[in-house]
């Protein structure tokens, strides 16, 4: 998962930590690593356009990513068929500059100089198309807010 940093320069994250191929990262995690974590992390690696080193986990994975979730994403044209589930790593928190929590509860772990936020977001489970599409859209707003936030602009941002 992890992608050619060489042609990034080092990026500091706002605090001064960058990761060690120069680019700020984050870490989306939510319990089944199947709907908002894996749309955040879509909409971070195509709104960053590849400037931002995006990972995803869940504390229980789920077998696959949300069927819902990946026509929402679709609909906005952003491929997430590809993803699978992954299971949160202390490594992955360690590795990332930002952690972002959605509904996992204190499974997270914590260490000192990591950023952590945690989005309330409705979770897309058993929903269907109308219900998951506020969500994702909920979701897009708090990417480009995190883009902001790490300093990098939004590639493409002007479509929905």
């Amino acid at each position: 998962m992890t992608e050619s940093t060489a042609t990034h320069p080092t990026t500091p994250t706002p605090d001064g930590d960058a990761t060690a191929g120069g680019r700020p990262s984050a870490l989306f995690v939510c319990v089944h690593n199947a709907g908002r974590s894996q749309m955040a992390a879509g909409f971070l690696r195509h709104l960053s356009g590849g400037a931002v080193e995006v990972r995803s986990a869940g504390s229980m994975p789920a077998d696959q990513i949300n069927p819902v979730a990946v026509e929402a994403m679709l609909e906005v044209g952003i491929d997430i068929r590809a993803e699978s589930p992954k299971v949160l790593t202390t490594e992955a928190v360690q590795a990332s500059d930002a952690v972002i929590t959605m509904g996992c509860g204190d499974v997270c772990p914590v260490f000192p100089g990591k950023r952590y936020e945690d989005w309330a977001l409705a979770d897309p489970a058993g929903q269907g198309i109308d219900s998951v599409r506020p969500i994702r859209d909920e979701i897009r707003g708090r990417v480009l807010d995190l883009l902001a936030q790490l300093g990098v602009e939004p590639v493409g941002a002007t479509t929905t």
